[in-house]
């Protein structure tokens, strides 16, 4: 089988108070309320027409400081290795991060977020509306998470594993 090379551009860029993975939250969930602002390029703004009216969008990006992606991690919340796509850990092959926010303001070409889980200057591939109703599953299976009784019990901030 051959394979195909991506190309991909940036459509924009993720300003967050994250400069250093260490200590920064691991999921939407751990960054409650931290603000950020996705910069759309301005060739790219008029695909911004319509975002105001969602109260959350999907981010996709480019995990742009991760080094040396594995293909077994040892997730937070567990101490046994499991295959990187059993997890959301960083160190991913293709180095995409995928985060749901909550839109806080729409100004010209700039998106005011909040719960930002993202590094500080991650370039922005895509921008998708998240739709409850279309996103939002209930009785989905959840895998070795099924086995994590109180998840507020846990830190959710990073530590130096995925650096």
């Amino acid at each position: 089988m051959k394979t195909k090379t991506i190309e991909l551009e940036a459509i924009g860029v993720i300003k967050t108070p994250w400069e250093t993975p260490e200590n920064m939250p691991i999921q939407p969930i751990g960054a409650k309320g931290i603000k950020g602002i996705v910069e759309v390029y301005p060739k790219f703004s008029k695909g911004l027409n319509g975002v105001d009216g969602f109260s959350h969008i999907m981010l996709i990006y480019q995990l742009h400081l991760v080094k040396n992606p594995q293909l077994e991690v040892i997730p937070f919340m567990d101490n046994t290795p499991k295959g990187i796509f059993a997890t959301r850990s960083p160190k991913r092959p293709n180095k995409i991060g995928v985060s749901v926010v909550e839109i806080e303001k729409l100004e010209g070409n700039k998106i005011h977020i909040l719960d930002v889980d993202m590094m500080n200057n991650s370039p922005l591939l895509d921008i998708k509306p998240y739709f409850e109703d279309f996103d939002n599953r209930t009785g989905t299976k959840k895998g070795w998470l099924a086995n994590i009784k109180d998840l507020n019990k846990y830190y959710f901030k990073s530590d130096n594993r995925f650096q």
